[in-house]
């Protein structure tokens, strides 16, 4: 029998143009191919048993996209959600759990990489956390808990089945599924930004969140009034290996947030207070240094942004993304050669795939230089962004000017 819902937070341990997405084709590299579905029907609107599970998920048919926002402690990028899960639901809020005892694997890390998914287990490494620090335990359960019971999963669905290989596909599909799913970017795009003084209401979100998925909902989790959950649902045309993921509305009603009063909170190292409320003036909080911007990077100090002409606007946060609204992260330049590392609250500082990052990602710390005062990468202090940072809207930095917004980044010791 299926076991009612837990609430949004008793777990244990980025657009959509339309209605429908269809994922999957071309993603798999494994061992086996999964079964071939030529007139598959969607799940949760059968009106007759369909005998074939290996093209249709049941019982579990509708899933759920499952993201976290942790602020305390902060797990993942601060300007990201991260992955909670994929769920397969019974289509009216039940589901089943830990469907298969016998594929409880406790080595995800090293099955991943056993398929040559080395992409994928970064980008987990990056998007998938657990707010304990124990993501290969956390993967563990996402996959024993809810991959055990998506039925076109299993292992006889599969010509010339590899061992564990529908587990990288699990993986695969929820990473592929989430990146199409950018909460933090939609929310911001209508107003709705980190902050520890302004508030936002269920309908704002919900409506934000549906301009992307227009005709559906979504379910939002709230701790104490504070947002820390969204549940995409999606009834599944065929398997999810390389079915249609369609948009539905959640099968009941599971949303734990108040009507008004929601706080979403910035997470540590990022965000801070706005100044105002989102359509106001933003500003940058930066406190005074003892050096002038353009002066050696050396010590302790802030990574200020310069765009064309000149002009300060905004800085680095510890991430390594640049915004204009909020608290600038302290800095450490350490010499390294001929030039200097760097490293913040996050970790280490380097390039990595052409973005300046900082924090686990970074397993080398790049060695920069000061051209003309400008932090440079390679001999080039040229840097750019697809578009100005704007408020607490954080903007990923590029090496390089291939991206359409040229900026400086410049040091102030402290």
């Amino acid at each position: 029998m299926g076991s009612t819902l837990p609430s949004i937070r008793t777990l244990s341990k980025f657009a959509l143009g339309g209605a429908q997405v269809l994922l999957g084709s071309g993603q798999r590299v494994l061992g086996g191919t999964p079964a071939s579905c030529p007139n598959p029907q969607l799940s949760c609107h059968n009106t007759t048993a369909v005998a074939d599970l290996c093209c249709f998920n049941a019982p579990g048919g509708q899933l759920l996209q499952t993201q976290f926002w942790d602020t305390a402690p902060a797990t993942g990028p601060d300007d990201s959600w991260t992955i909670h899960g994929l769920w397969p639901d019974r289509c009216d809020g039940t589901y089943d759990a830990n469907c298969d005892t016998t594929r409880d694997y406790s080595n995800i890390s090293a099955i991943i990489q056993s398929f040559g998914k080395t992409d994928l287990l970064s980008y987990m490494q990056t998007y998938w956390k657990d707010y304990q620090g124990d993501d290969q335990t956390f993967w563990q359960h996402e996959w024993t808990k809810h991959g055990t019971c998506i039925s076109t999963l299993n292992p006889e669905c599969y010509s010339d089945h590899k061992a564990t290989e529908e587990v990288v596909d699990f993986f695969q599909k929820t990473v592929d599924l989430f990146k199409t799913l950018p909460s933090y970017e939609w929310l911001a795009a209508a107003g709705i930004t980190p902050s520890t003084s302004v508030t936002y209401t269920t309908s704002a979100i919900q409506s934000a969140l549906a301009k992307n998925r227009p005709g559906v909902t979504v379910t939002l989790g709230c701790k104490s009034g504070v947002l820390n959950e969204i549940w995409y649902h999606y009834d599944v045309r065929g398997s999810i290996q390389t079915g249609e993921f369609v948009p539905a509305d959640p099968d009941g009603t599971k949303s734990t947030c108040p009507a008004t009063g929601i706080k979403y909170l910035p997470k540590n190292g990022g965000g801070g207070t706005p100044t105002s409320a989102p359509g106001g003036s933003p500003t940058t909080t930066v406190p005074t240094g003892t050096s002038a911007p353009g002066t050696p990077f050396s010590g302790k100090g802030y990574l200020n942004v310069q765009v064309s002409g000149g002009a300060k606007k905004g800085c680095i946060i510890s991430a390594g993304t640049w915004y204009t609204t909020g608290t600038c992260a302290t800095f450490t330049s350490t010499s390294a050669g001929s030039g200097f590392t760097l490293s913040s609250s996050k970790g280490k500082c380097g390039v990595v795939s052409g973005v300046f990052t900082c924090g686990s990602t970074v397993t080398t710390a790049t060695s920069f230089t000061a051209v003309d005062g400008g932090l440079a990468a390679g001999g080039n202090a040229v840097w750019s962004a697809d578009k100005a940072a704007s408020g607490s809207t954080q903007e990923k930095v590029y090496a390089g000017g291939d991206h359409a917004e040229k900026i400086t980044v410049v040091w102030q010791g402290v």
